[in-house]
C-alpha cells in the first residue's frame, strides 16, 4: 500500500521504548502553536513510498525493537499503517503512534470509519492529544505538554478503561 510520507528515521531512542525506526507521516490538520515538526503540515508535500519498502527497511536492522508512526497526523491515513502494523506485529515489533486527536476523538472517529478502528486495534502505544505550548514539559516520557498522555492500548482495551504507560 502507498503511504504519503516526510521522512523516516532509521534509529530513535525518542520516539517511544526501545530501539526504534520512525515513519514521519505527511499531513496535518490541528497546526499545533510550536508543533515541533512544521514542515509535516502541508497535505500535499513530502512523497510517495510502498509500505513494503518500509519492511525491508526494518528487516534490515535486527535492532529494532519497535516502529513509531509520527507526524504529520498518521491517523490521516489509517489504512496502509493499519496494514502495515500488521505486518509489523508479524515480525515480533511493536507499534506506537503519536496522534493530535485525543483517544476518545479516535474512537469516535473509528465508529463510522473501519481503517482508523483497524489502525487503532494494531497500536501498541497511543501518545494522544496536540501538542499545547502552554503545557510544555521537557521532563515528560516520550511526549511534549502534559496535556498529552502515553497510553498503553493493550492494556487498555483489555481493561475497558484508559491505562497509561507513563504517569509523569
Amino acid at each position: 500500500m502507498n503511504l504519503r510520507i516526510a521522512g523516516i528515521l532509521d534509529e530513535s531512542v525518542v520516539d517511544g521504548d526501545g530501539v526504534r525506526l520512525t515513519v514521519f507521516v505527511q499531513g496535518c490538520a490541528h497546526r499545533c502553536h510550536g508543533c515541533q515538526n512544521p514542515e509535516t503540515q502541508p497535505m500535499e508535500s513530502g512523497w510517495i513510498i510502498d509500505t513494503g519498502k518500509i519492511l525491508t527497511e526494518v528487516a534490515a536492522n535486527p535492532l529494532l525493537t519497535g516502529v513509531t508512526f509520527s507526524g504529520g497526523e498518521p491517523f490521516l491515513q489509517p489504512a496502509p499503517l493499519a496494514e502495515l502494523a500488521k505486518q509489523l506485529h508479524a515480525r515480533g515489533l511493536d507499534v506506537w503512534s503519536y496522534s493530535g486527536y485525543t483517544l476518545e476523538e479516535l474512537q469516535a472517529r473509528a465508529q463510522a470509519d473501519k481503517a482508523t478502528r483497524a489502525l487503532l486495534a494494531e497500536v501498541d502505544v497511543l501518545v494522544d492529544g496536540p501538542y499545547e505550548e502552554s503545557q510544555r514539559d521537557l521532563t515528560l516520557h516520550f511526549r511534549g505538554s502534559r496535556n498529552q498522555r502515553v497510553i498503553d492500548m493493550k492494556k487498555t482495551r483489555k481493561a475497558g478503561r484508559i491505562v497509561l504507560l507513563y504517569t509523569d
